[in-house]
C-alpha cells in the first residue's frame, strides 16, 4: 500500500496484482473500501491492478467536519492518476460518477472508464435544493459518517455529467471513452447513456475492450 497526499489528506492506494502495461484503478462505491485482492473479473487484464480508498474511506485519512463532494472524490482519483499515469478505470456506484468525471477533466489519462452498479450510484437532487444541516460527533471513523450524508445527496445535474462524456470524447481519441455496465439508470447516468461515444455492454466485455487499446 502506497500513501499519496492531497493537501492534508494521505490516501491509500492498494496494489492489488501487479502486472505490466497499462494500470486498471478501481474506485470503490459509498462507503465501501478497495478490495484486499484483484476480482476475478479482472483476471484477463494484461496490467497491474490497483485500487484507491476515497477520503474518509478505507485506510485514507478521515477529516474532521464532512464537506464532502464528488468533486472531491474527483481530485483524490486525480492525485492517484499522477502517481500511475495513463490508466483504465473502472469505477462503483460513486466510484462510477466519479469515473465519469475524471474520463472528461483527464481525458490524455483516462484510457477508458467503466461505470458499473453500486453503494452511491443514484447520489441527490438533479439541481439546486433548500439548504439543509447536519451535525455528527467525532470521533469519525471509516467510513466517514460526514461522508455517507454529504455523498449521498450531493447534486448530479443530467447535463452536467453529460459535459464529461463530451470532454472524453473529444480530447481522449478513443471512439468510446466510457463504458456504462450498470442496470440501474439514475437520471445523471440514463444522460450519460444517451450521449455518442457511451458504449453499453457488460463488464467483461469492457475489460477486453479497452484491454485492447
Amino acid at each position: 500500500m502506497t500513501f499519496l497526499t492531497h493537501n492534508k489528506i494521505q490516501l491509500a492506494l492498494h496494489l492489488l496484482r501487479a502486472g505490466s502495461g497499462r494500470p486498471l484503478l478501481l474506485l470503490h462505491g459509498l462507503g465501501e473500501q478497495s478490495p484486499a485482492d484483484a476480482p476475478a473479473w479482472a483476471a484477463d487484464w494484461p496490467g497491474p491492478v490497483h485500487a484507491l480508498d476515497f477520503t474518509g474511506h478505507g485506510a485514507s485519512t478521515v477529516p474532521m467536519g464532512g464537506g464532502y463532494s464528488a468533486e472531491t472524490m474527483l481530485a483524490d482519483a486525480d492525485i492517484a492518476l499522477a502517481q500511475l499515469g495513463p490508466a483504465t478505470l473502472v469505477g462503483r456506484g460513486l466510484g462510477a460518477y466519479v469515473a465519469l468525471m475524471v474520463a472528461g477533466a483527464r481525458p490524455l489519462l483516462v484510457r477508458g472508464a467503466v461505470l458499473c452498479d453500486g453503494p452511491g450510484l443514484w447520489g441527490g437532487a438533479t439541481g439546486p435544493t433548500s439548504t439543509s444541516f447536519h451535525s455528527v460527533d467525532p470521533p469519525y471513523g471509516a467510513p466517514d459518517p460526514n461522508a455517507l450524508i454529504d455523498l449521498s445527496r450531493d447534486l448530479r445535474p443530467p447535463d452536467y455529467a453529460g459535459l464529461f462524456v463530451r470532454m472524453a470524447l473529444e480530447h481522449s481519441g478513443l471512439a468510446e471513452p466510457i463504458a456504462v455496465t450498470g442496470i440501474v439508470r439514475p437520471p445523471w447516468l440514463a444522460a450519460v447513456v444517451d450521449e455518442v461515444g457511451v458504449l453499453t455492454c457488460s463488464l467483461a466485455e469492457a475489460i477486453a475492450t479497452y484491454a485492447a487499446v
